[in-house]
């Protein structure tokens, strides 16, 4: 099929040709996965199901990859990039955790038995050796240094070998794992374009060197850099449910919600139809939240039914738990439904960072309803929360559970009277959430602190303020319907003289 068909009719031979790939494949995997040249010193007969299986880590297809490289171990068991490949699957380097508890035995033990390897090439005992750093000493060294030694491995594998793709590739990978969510000059994402960007030229047909391109331009500052790799993932890989989804990030970025929806409608329905739960509904957090900013609520609506008849989500999985709590509080805080935001259930066996979106909803929903006391029960919890992610080491989350705490103290303070405390907590708030990104788990915050400040200023008459809370709101988010609709009524409100409205129901 010609590179340069439509995505459409990518998703139609996908659907029309599922019995053939299953024939070759289990579970209905396609042969639509990119194109990916990693040389190893196995039997030649197992080189094109080794290719297939690192287009699969590449497109973050972990399960599929796995049973790959097991195929590939079981046809060559001399193989020691084969087991390489199954501890790669273990490894999910951009996803948060990056490890997995249960699975960090399973991985440390394959890559011991690839380590025994005489007959392997120095660049693969290379892949291998700096593999084996983020397996090591585990329960005594932090995760963060081995990530890190993990990195400078990847860079001389990069450097003795700089005409090879993949040490080129994994490098970039590596560099974007230990990206520092306060940097605000993306300086390692920046790096991996580096080293990404000629490659595209090179190799436009590649899922990796796209899909990384996605995620290192997945900020304010580069989304317009990642457009054009955007545009081409999910033609190079239709078949992986990621590679779908991908694209969205930049959407999302750009304000593009048309494409974003239809970037995640056909990547939920490929995780469906793979079962792949945590990809299915990722997507569909990612969908509800473009529905909502194309004001298409009916939409958003029908895709949080369908996650309620949805039985048996685990929770305790931090990908399938934070978009199934995230969701219904997007449709409830985004569109000002402050009663319907405190009833929000707290999700059972949650993280405590996915249980703070509950209580922050909750907390909320209670101080625009004229109940202080309860919402002050909710920034108690918080609170408890907080000092939880910080006990664990969980800068990130800790300091982004900090912020919804204060934008529920925010609004106590403004129901209480007490406008310049109000503003004072909510400021801080949308300059402590400025100047820290994103992870990928999100779109965004579900509310933005700055929009909320604009609000506030809005509330007291301040028209010109909220103005430029607002564009900025804008610029950090392009498209976000409450940013543009507070703009809308803080113009109008400047030039009339009159008081705005409340943006309370949007």
């Amino acid at each position: 099929m010609p590179r340069s068909f439509p995505i459409a009719l990518c998703l139609l031979l996908q659907v029309l040709l599922p019995i053939r790939a299953q024939e070759h494949h289990d579970h209905g995997i396609p042969e639509e996965l990119g194109t990916v040249s990693f040389p190893v010193s196995c039997a030649p007969a197992v080189q094109q199901e080794f290719n297939r299986g690192v287009a699969l880590l590449h497109s973050f297809a972990y399960a599929p990859a796995l049973a790959a490289f097991q195929q590939v171990a079981t046809a060559d068991p001399q193989c020691a990039m084969a087991r390489w490949g199954e501890a790669m699957t273990y490894f999910h380097q951009l996803w948060d955790p990056a490890l997995s508890p249960q699975t960090i035995p399973l991985a440390q033990q394959e890559i011991q038995a690839a380590q025994n390897c005489p007959a392997c090439s120095p660049r693969e005992q290379q892949f291998i050796s700096g593999l084996a750093l983020i397996f090591q000493d585990v329960k005594s060294i932090p995760y963060p240094v081995r990530a890190e030694r993990y990195q400078g491995a990847m860079r001389e594998l990069s450097a003795h070998y700089p005409g090879d793709s993949e040490s080129q590739i994994f490098y970039a990978l590596a560099l974007l794992a230990n990206v520092d969510p306060t940097d605000r000059t993306h300086t390692r994402q920046k790096q991996a374009l580096a080293v990404l960007e000629p490659l595209y030229g090179q190799y436009p047909h590649h899922p990796g060197i796209a899909h990384y391109i996605i995620h290192a331009s997945d900020n304010a500052e580069l989304a317009s850099q990642g457009l054009p790799a955007a545009r081409a993932y999910a033609r190079i890989a239709p078949s992986a449910p990621h590679a779908l989804h991908m694209p969205s990030h930049i959407f999302t970025r750009l304000g593009l919600w048309d494409d974003s929806i239809a970037s995640n409608l056909a990547a939920r329905q490929a995780a469906n139809r793979q079962g792949d739960i945590g990809e299915e509904l990722h997507a569909m957090d990612y969908l509800v939240y473009a529905y909502l900013q194309s004001g298409r609520y009916d939409e958003a609506l029908e895709v949080i039914r369908q996650l309620k008849t949805m039985p048996g989500l685990d929770r305790s999985n931090f990908k399938v738990g934070y978009a199934a709590t995230a969701m219904p509080i997007r449709f409830a805080v985004e569109r000002g439904q402050w009663t319907d935001a405190a009833q929000i259930a707290s999700p059972q066996e949650a993280p405590p960072h996915v249980a703070a979106l509950a209580v922050w909803a909750r907390g909320l929903g209670f101080a625009h309803t004229g109940r202080p006391r309860e919402a002050q029960d909710e920034a108690e919890k918080l609170q408890r929360l907080q000092e939880e992610l910080v006990s664990h080491q969980q800068v990130y989350w800790s300091v982004q559970t900090e912020i919804l705490k204060n934008e529920v103290l925010g609004w106590i303070a403004e129901a209480g009277g007490d406008p310049e405390r109000a503003e004072s907590l909510l400021r801080r708030c949308a300059d402590q959430e400025d100047a820290i990104e994103k992870l990928p788990v999100t779109p965004g915050p579900v509310l933005p602190a700055r929009e909320q400040l604009g609000s506030l200023l809005l509330v007291h008459h301040q028209p010109a303020p909220a103005l430029k809370e607002f564009r900025t709101a804008i610029a950090n988010a392009p498209g976000r319907r409450g940013a543009l609709a507070g703009e809308s009524l803080a113009t109008s409100a400047g030039s009339s003289g009159k008081p705005a409205s409340s943006l309370n129901k949007r």
